[in-house]
């Protein structure tokens, strides 16, 4: 039994779709309302709260491998409970921020749990994600109200990840042979920047979207706002006032891992056109 957390989301619908498709089960995915839960043909829908780690109790029944994305409540209780229930093997997505900008508080609390899997008896095999081409969402009213989207450090490309990418290399490591113990950096196949995103979403729309480069205070005051102080300091660093060389560097793992090349950001944006309509 595979139990998929986070089912609803980017990369955990996704996930669900692939190990369905590659016949992998059974399947259970976790979210917090099984009634409205859309998933795929007979995937098992599970309630739970992962702020209230006992409420998971009833997911974890009969699960030996799981699909865990850090931050979602308490990621020591949640593997406690996950190593009671007997489950053998955890694939974790972390952040390519670990190796990268170590110093940042949300990368060290990402290695913290890090750090637990690896000493909790379980097998594990953990995911390092640059950039989610889903951040773009963050756009998504301003361009369908046709204004102008605001963003700082317009011309820092990074090698933004399809979520699609992301759970394509989790279903390998969590069906196939020769993953566990491996932690595996995740990027796009190519650098793109701020302004090519909206420029890529513009495309997929037909139509021009606006676009102005901001000084870092003035993102700043809005991203505290929505993040605080600690988590956008770190954002702003990694997306453009202190990136370096590793997180700039496009990696090979979705292709070495997948057999299939890692998808561009202007996928994505066609793919999602509908979000920004």
């Amino acid at each position: 039994m595979i139990l998929v957390t986070g089912a609803t989301g980017n990369i955990g619908s996704a996930l669900l779709r692939e190990l369905r498709a590659r016949g992998a089960g059974p399947l259970r995915g976790l979210t917090r309302d099984a009634a409205r839960a859309v998933f795929p043909e007979g995937v098992e829908a599970v309630e739970g709260d992962f702020a209230e780690p006992a409420s998971l109790k009833p997911a974890l029944e009969g699960v030996r491998s799981l699909f865990l994305v850090s931050g979602l409540g308490s990621d020591a209780e949640i593997l406690e409970a996950a190593r009671t229930a007997g489950v053998e093997h955890v694939v974790l997505v972390s952040s390519i921020t670990v190796e990268t900008h170590p110093h940042l508080g949300p990368a060290g609390r990402n290695l913290a749990v890090e750090q637990l899997l690896k000493a909790s008896g379980m097998a594990w095999t953990i995911l390092r994600p640059t950039q989610f081409a889903s951040n773009a969402l963050m756009w998504a009213d301003t361009i369908r109200a046709r204004e102008t989207v605001r963003a700082p450090y317009a011309e820092t490309a990074l090698p933004t990840i399809h979520p699609a990418d992301i759970a394509a290399v989790a279903r390998v490591a969590l069906t196939e042979p020769g993953h566990r113990s491996r932690t595996y950096a995740l990027t796009g196949p190519e650098p793109v920047t701020a302004r090519g995103q909206v420029e890529a979403i513009a495309a997929a729309l037909g139509r021009e979207v606006p676009f102005v480069e901001i000084s870092r205070r003035e993102a700043r005051a809005h991203m505290v706002a929505v993040f605080g102080a600690e988590a956008a300091e770190a954002v702003l660093d990694v997306t453009g006032g202190d990136v370096n060389d590793g997180l700039l560097r496009v990696r090979d793992t979705v292709t070495r891992i997948t057999g299939t090349p890692a998808r561009p950001f202007r996928q994505w944006a066609a793919e999602n056109a509908d979000a920004f309509r």
